[in-house]
Parts: C-alpha cells; structure tokens; sequence
C-alpha cells in the first residue's frame, strides 16, 4: 500500500443528548440533521429495543423504490426494491437479518412500504457476518418523518440529505456511532478523539 493511500472516510453519528433522539452525523466536512432510535444509543443493543448500535460499521448495499425517486449516482451496490422484499427479524430462523422474499413464514418487515420511509436507504453491517444471537437486525440508514421521530434503532435522514449523502458514500466508508452524546462531550472534548472533536460547535441554528 503507499504511504499516500487515502484512509477511508468515516460517517460520524452523535447523539444531542441522552433523552434526545435528534442527532447530526457528519462526513468530510458536510453535516446533516438526523434521528436515531426510540430505545437511545446502546452498546448492549438486543431485537426489540429500539436501540441504535453503539460502534463503527461497515456500509453493505443501497436499496430504493425507483417508483419514486431517480437515484444519483453511487458506489455501493445499488438495487430497486420489489414488493416480494422483506427484511427478518426473527432470531430463530437461518435468514436472520437478512433479505427475504416475502409471504414468509419468519418474522419479517415490508421493504416496499407506504410510509416512504424506506423510499432510500443504506445497509449498515451490523450483527450480519455472520448474524448471531438476538443482538438487533434491520439497522438502516433511511428517510425521516417529517418531525425526525424517534426510529427503531435506525438512523433517519431528511430525503434531500440522504440522497446527498449516498452519493458520497464509498465501499470503504465507515459508519461511527458515538456512545457519548454532545451534551456531555461539549464541556470537556477528548483531547485526541477527532471524531468527537468536530461536533464541539454544532448549535441548532446551524441547521
């Protein structure tokens, strides 16, 4: 490898507090608005909990309706959803967390849904290499509602943002979740941790 090689860039998603679903990620000096889930930012994340994974983690496919968006150009691998799609989230069953056709006998979600909410979105490697236990399934990067509601441990983008932010997606780009949300990170910065440090002066009325 050179020693100019370009490290990979990484997706950096705090939290505003720990009682605050409202959060800002940012990649290569852009910063956008999000949410993430109901159940808060957890290192001991299980099915069920509405908990958004503490940890760094790779980002696998894009999948989107084509019926409703024109998707721009990418570096994931890239396929339209159908209405057979369906996500598993049953524990039990050998296509845990994994792309299912549907009607399915396992406990599953509905790709192709109504809501828009799943109109984009990215695949995080989370607990899929291979699945185990009953650590959480279906961990996204998707559209959010209008008022950035809480997720079920996804992370939720405004529509304009998040077809920005996947065309600047790369392979080797890593998604970061912070543990340590901005309120209690602002007072004393990690001195060596840039990854905290860029989220120091972020202030409401920069979005």
């Amino acid at each position: 490898m050179s020693d100019h090689a370009v490290l990979p860039e990484v997706l950096v998603i705090q939290a505003d507090s720990a009682d605050s679903a409202l959060a800002w990620a940012a990649l290569g000096g852009r910063r956008w608005r999000c949410s993430v889930g109901a159940g808060g930012v957890r290192e001991d994340k299980v099915e069920g909990d509405a908990a958004t994974p503490v940890g760094e983690f790779p980002l696998r496919h894009i999948y989107f309706r084509n019926d409703r968006l024109v998707l721009p150009p990418v570096r994931l691998p890239a396929r339209a959803i159908s209405k057979h799609d369906g996500w598993c989230d049953d524990p039990r069953s050998s296509s845990y967390n994994r792309l299912v056709r549907i009607p399915n006998d396992s406990s599953h979600e509905k790709m192709w849904r109504e809501d828009g909410l799943y109109d984009l979105l990215v695949v995080v490697g989370y607990n899929d290499d291979p699945p185990e236990g009953e650590w959480g399934s279906a961990i996204f990067l998707h559209m959010a509602r209008e008022d950035y509601a809480p997720t079920r441990g996804c992370i939720a983008f405004a529509r304009k943002d998040l077809l920005e932010l996947v065309s600047l997606i790369r392979p080797e780009t890593r998604l970061k979740i912070l543990s340590t949300p901005a309120a209690e990170a602002a007072p004393q910065p990690a001195a060596n941790d840039d990854d905290v440090e860029q989220f120091k002066d972020f202030d409401d009325k920069d979005w």
